[in-house]
């Protein structure tokens, strides 16, 4: 009797733990829980309403003489990327120690905008094909011809030098052959394509299991070093493949263990070809978005509607801007920032140090 009522008072030491929590630290959308990043929930007075965009505060900081700046993605409450918002999409309020709630400033007077973000963020792609006997024997042409228009869609017009993209194959052996290595050079990747041949591969079978492990492992090493100096860094893999593992060198848990187990700012396509294909497994791989062809003549398409979704994901970073009003001695102020698209809004809470600023930001 004593050892149960020792059992039961513990318990509820721990449960009143856990309830005794601050709820100012406690972020809950339902969806994409903790998504917010360093962000927080809006205070209530605000009264904003339900977030069905969500802004993720990946950093922040400020210059004088009164810059704030906020780099953040933008996703919707079912994670997909939200690409394209200008700073008209954004509305800015701030709560110095004075204000009962927020004020809204004016973004024309506090000069807002969306400004380039290629000093900060780097983004790096790895396209990883699948070059076994099935695929060189069949749909080459077409592999080709696809991973082209994948490469001119997702590849920016002009060379930046925040947007790298490698090429990879596997086949039957136990490693992950680089094609070409990451660069910005669009044309580079395209000749590396160009001069795939039937030949290149020794080992017939597919160890698709191991190339998902070894291409997010090369993710995970260029987003550790793509984010030093305080920089901000994401990356994407797009794995294609005709069929399912036959190598068995991997299991499928150990691949789906890294892949969910990966930095949130990894993400993961799948493209798959043909009859032979487990979609239900690739489509938990490609956990970001998954799409199949029929047959190879609908390659082209399938790669060009990834490449759609590839593009989204990196455009859906913001490096938001803008003149804060508050000056030196106001201390720390808190910052909430909106973001409104059509008839959807979302909105995330930080805060500021005003210390010397002053008048004169552009």
């Amino acid at each position: 009797m004593k050892t149960c009522t020792k059992l039961a008072t513990l318990f509820f030491i721990i449960c009143l733990a856990f309830s005794c929590g601050n709820a100012d630290d406690d972020v809950n959308f339902g969806l994409n829980l903790g998504e917010l990043g360093e962000g927080k929930t809006v205070d209530d007075c605000l009264n904003l309403g339900d977030n069905e965009l969500i802004p993720s505060i990946q950093d922040q900081f400020t210059a004088l003489p009164g810059k704030v700046s906020i780099f953040f993605k933008v996703s919707d409450s079912e994670g997909n990327p939200v690409p394209g918002l200008t700073a008209d999409n954004f509305t800015i309020y701030e709560q110095g120690r004075n204000d009962e709630c927020f004020n809204t400033i004016s973004t024309s007077e506090s000069q807002a905008r969306i400004s380039p973000n290629s000093q900060i963020f780097s983004n790096n792609s790895l396209l990883v094909l699948d070059l076994s006997n099935s695929v060189l024997s069949s749909s080459l042409t077409e592999l080709k011809t696809a991973t082209t228009s994948f490469v001119n869609n997702v590849m920016p017009t002009t060379t930046q030098e925040s947007f790298k993209m490698a090429i990879y194959w596997f086949d039957g052996e136990n490693e992950l052959h680089l094609l070409n290595p990451l660069t910005a050079n669009k044309d580079e990747l395209i000749s590396a394509i160009d001069g795939i041949t039937d030949d290149i591969s020794n080992d017939p079978s597919t160890d698709l299991y191991g190339a998902v492990i070894k291409s997010t492992d090369i993710a995970s090493e260029l987003l550790d070093a793509s984010t030093e100096g305080e920089k901000i860094g994401a990356a994407s893999i797009i794995i294609f493949t005709d069929g399912t593992d036959q190598a068995s060198r991997f299991t499928q848990e150990a691949a789906q263990r890294k892949v969910d187990n990966a930095d949130p700012n990894i993400a993961f396509f799948t493209i798959g070809l043909g009859g032979e294909i487990d979609t239900e497994i690739l489509t938990d791989i490609g956990k970001t978005f998954s799409v199949f062809a029929g047959n190879k003549e609908e390659l082209e398409t399938t790669f060009n509607d990834i490449s759609f979704r590839v593009s989204e994901q990196a455009n859906s970073f913001y490096l938001f801007e803008y003149c804060s009003p508050k000056r030196d001695g106001s201390g720390e102020n808190n910052l909430a920032i909106q973001v409104q698209q059509g008839s959807r809004q979302g909105a995330v809470q930080t805060k500021f140090s005003a210390s010397g600023f002053t008048g004169g930001c552009e």
